[in-house]
């Protein structure tokens, strides 16, 4: 497994966007995986 392949934490995921841990939780279970829409939705959340 490479790091691409491995789930984003909510802790590096929140600093990424600048954005709160719990918000990035949400996001990150919402998201079940799928890095592209949680990227999108970080995005977002952090404007």
């Amino acid at each position: 497994m490479t790091n691409i392949d491995k789930p984003y934490e909510p802790v590096s995921f929140a600093k990424k966007h600048r954005i709160s841990v719990e918000d990035a939780t949400a996001i990150l279970k919402e998201a079940a995986g799928n890095k592209k829409l949680a990227d999108k939705e970080g995005r977002r959340v952090a404007v």
